[in-house]
């Protein structure tokens, strides 16, 4: 899990150093296991900017940052792990609202957002995908 996770932790630092290839990464999201905190019988997210953010890390550590911050007191954070395409394509598009996924949050300098486009999520539940066939309006 770990060798995946730093696979995807590079991929973000070569991104947002302006080195990286967009698809690769993208595609290392895809493959990459990440520790998805869990509150209430669901995945934790977060709103902003009208979209809702699953939230997702790439080893303990990045969880553990998040989880100073957010989480429950002295008590341990519960979390699963899921692949990445499980998230973009099956957890996205049963929230019913446009959902993206956020690795990393609470790592400095090493957070990385997929927003709910075509390309990362399914077409069905992209918010630009009209707007790419030339069907969508002004938003």
């Amino acid at each position: 899990m770990e060798q995946a996770g730093t696979a995807l932790a590079e991929r973000i630092a070569e991104q947002r150093a302006g080195v990286g290839d967009p698809r690769a990464l993208v595609g290392e999201m895809r493959r990459s296991v990440l520790l998805v905190p869990t509150a209430d019988g669901g995945l934790w997210s977060a709103r902003s900017g009208g979209v809702r953010w699953i939230c997702g890390f790439t080893d303990e550590a990045a969880l553990a940052r998040f989880a100073l911050r957010h989480g429950p007191g002295d008590q341990p954070m519960d979390y699963a792990a899921l692949l990445g395409a499980r998230i973009v394509d099956e957890v996205v598009p049963s929230l019913d609202e446009p959902a993206g996924l956020a690795v990393d949050i609470a790592t400095e300098d090493g957070s990385m957002f997929f927003p709910p486009v075509v390309g990362i999520v399914p077409d069905a539940v992209a918010v630009d995908a009209g707007m790419r066939e030339g069907r969508g309006h002004g938003r």
